[in-house]
């Protein structure tokens, strides 16, 4: 395997990646930040894994159950078949609450003849640092660490348990189960209760998605990639992760290896933006929640992202124990770009809050909350919007004034704006208005190239940045402006390479980027859609969704030459943008926003 060819099941409390032939390679529990208890991801020989897999020369096909997050691995040889159903519990219950508790279900339903398996579950706690234990109980078979801080896992079948611990063949006449679970459980599933929750995770799964407004050409990829991104909702806070893995490289045998487990507020504003589009309002509102949970003070520095439990500090240390993904080494957990300046943030957080304000205003109770939070961060851009920063892409070493952060500046006064014309602060308006014209004029003096007339990637500078794509999306150009106009084509000669696109082509803290960014081939795609080249864009968004992997999800990257996925998996991005350029090429006027400044 070599293109990340893993389906992912979640609940809103965690995840787990299963690979194509039905093993589960990397999970953390209790919750998505939690300490893995498989990482065979990360380290084929010792990080820990959960196979199920046929005995004999068997066909393995791979899908979900239409229109959920239940995955399904089935094997067949001639009159022998099973099929492997894996999911993590999520429904309503009859009080209203969500039952997401951290547990895999695998459902191993009987299909025909008398297919014979192996179990090999082999649990490895607190990211595989220390030797693991077993205790066969009556209820159920325990692992547990021996060293270090103390994690243990339970697992409930009705196979026999020698038999699961010793990994030997065991023949299949009939449905079975195996319930891991971080829990000890007060009453000890069956076979029933398993089918129980089966089915009404399942129908949580079709309910939800039924709730889309879309209808597009591209209906299955759309809905796929929504489904990836209610996954990246933790359920307790509100917090969207980046994605629910860590240091998988965006290059094989690079450096470039991040732990992308928390919350990006950028990232999961946009994500907001997309869901509240489509009608998904709850997640919309819960994330508004947690911003306002995490910005309670009016002299707090606002951080690029936090831990989905609102932690500020996420100390980055690397876990040398573990080989890395093929290789690639370091394993990182936390991240030392949680200090780092970023400009651009104001911008699409306020972006966030004001299309949540505009779509479900009614129903909001915390409006003086919101005003005080759009307050600060205008008084930060009008503090920080001429300083330095790292910007969009994370430099570590150096900052410059980039351009993207200054449109970002400009986005966020225009949205404080619009929210101060809703709340009936006229003053505060014509204030925040006559800064975003200032911004403006500014971007358009110094973020140019005299030469090309094309946004550049700093002040000052040739270079080009993917980034910059988005002016239009967020209201700053038109897609008619020449200066947008030049910047698609300037962008798309510089960083576009047989189909797909570099974020930036200039040398980093880690030397000249090599393989392409998914979410900037998706900005490109509609930017040439929206410039009037639909045909080119129809074409080149339909070959890069033939590199989505076999159960149609993307990761960050996309190596340039071999088209195989590459960076942390599933990234919400990526799925972002799918979403947005799919209905953008569907024609639907929600989605082709063109300038609409807000005059006081």
């Amino acid at each position: 395997m070599n293109n990340l060819d893993y389906g992912i099941i979640g609940n809103g409390k965690s995840a787990a990646l299963v690979d194509r032939t039905g093993s589960i390679d990397w999970c953390c529990l209790p919750n998505f930040d939690s300490p893995s208890i498989f990482a065979r991801i990360l380290d084929s020989q010792n990080g820990g894994s959960f196979r199920i897999e046929p005995v004999g020369d068997y066909r393995i096909e791979q899908s979900y159950v239409g229109k959920t997050n239940v995955l399904v691995t089935r094997s067949s040889s001639g009159a022998h078949a099973f099929e492997v159903i894996d999911f993590m519990p999520r429904y309503r219950t009859d009080e209203g609450l969500y039952h997401c508790p951290p547990d895999i279900v695998r459902y191993i339903r009987h299909v025909s003849g008398k297919p014979t398996i192996r179990v090999h579950y082999q649990p490895r706690p607190a990211y595989a640092q220390h030797v693991t234990r077993v205790e066969v109980a009556d209820e159920f078979i325990k692992h547990l660490t021996t060293e270090g801080p103390y994690e243990s896992l339970y697992l409930y079948t009705d196979l026999p348990f020698e038999d699961v611990v010793e990994s030997r063949p065991i023949t299949i006449e009939r449905d079975c189960y195996l319930l891991l679970s971080y829990n000890q459980k007060l009453v000890r599933p069956n076979l029933s209760w398993i089918q129980l929750e089966f089915e009404r995770t399942k129908v949580y799964w079709l309910g939800w998605i039924a709730k889309t407004n879309v209808v597009s050409p591209y209906q299955d990829a759309v809905e796929r990639s929504l489904l990836v991104l209610k996954l990246l909702a933790y359920q307790k806070t509100g917090a969207i992760l980046a994605a629910v893995t860590t240091s998988l490289p965006e290059t094989i045998g690079d450096v470039r290896n991040w732990d992308y487990r928390y919350c990006w507020i950028r990232d999961a504003s946009m994500t907001i933006a997309t869901l509240t589009r489509l009608g998904h309002y709850n997640v919309a509102r819960r994330f508004l929640q947690f911003i306002l949970d995490i910005v309670p003070y009016k002299d707090e520095k606002i951080q690029i992202m936090y831990s989905i439990n609102h932690r500020r500090r996420l100390p980055e240390e690397e876990l040398t124990w573990l080989a890395g993904y093929e290789g690639s080494k370091p394993v990182r957990v936390g991240n030392a770009a949680v200090s780092q300046k970023q400009n651009d943030i104001y911008g699409v957080l306020l972006d966030a809050i004001y299309e949540s304000l505009m779509t479900f205003h009614h129903a909001l109770n915390n409006k003086d909350d919101i005003w005080t939070v759009v307050r600060t961060l205008a008084r930060h851009v009008r503090h920080n919007w001429k300083e330095l920063d790292s910007s969009i892409w994370e430099f570590r070493t150096e900052q410059k004034h980039f351009t993207f952060s200054k449109i970002l500046c400009w986005v966020a006064m225009d949205r404080a704006a619009r929210v101060a014309h809703f709340f009936r602060k006229p003053r505060d308006a014509v204030s925040f208005a006559a800064l975003r014209d200032e911004i403006r004029a500014d971007i358009l003096e110094k973020g140019r190239d005299p030469k090309t007339g094309a946004l550049t990637q700093f002040y000052g500078g040739t270079s080009m940045d993917a980034a910059n794509l988005l002016a239009q999306q967020y209201g700053f150009l038109s897609s008619k402006d020449p200066v947008y106009v030049n910047t698609v084509m300037q962008t798309y000669e510089t960083l576009c390479q047989d189909g797909l696109m570099y974020r930036y082509r200039t040398p980093d803290d880690f030397g000249v980027p090599s393989s392409s960014f998914t979410i900037c081939t998706f900005w490109m795609i509609k930017s040439l859609y929206l410039i009037g080249r639909k045909a080119q864009a129809i074409d080149m968004f339909e070959r890069v969704l033939e590199y989505s992997n076999h159960v149609g999800l993307f990761s960050e990257d996309i190596d340039f030459a071999s088209k195989r996925l590459l960076g942390n998996f599933p990234q919400g991005y990526s799925h972002i943008a799918l979403i947005d350029t799919a209905l953008t090429l569907s024609d639907n006027p929600e989605w082709s926003t063109e300038t609409n400044h807000f005059q006081p």
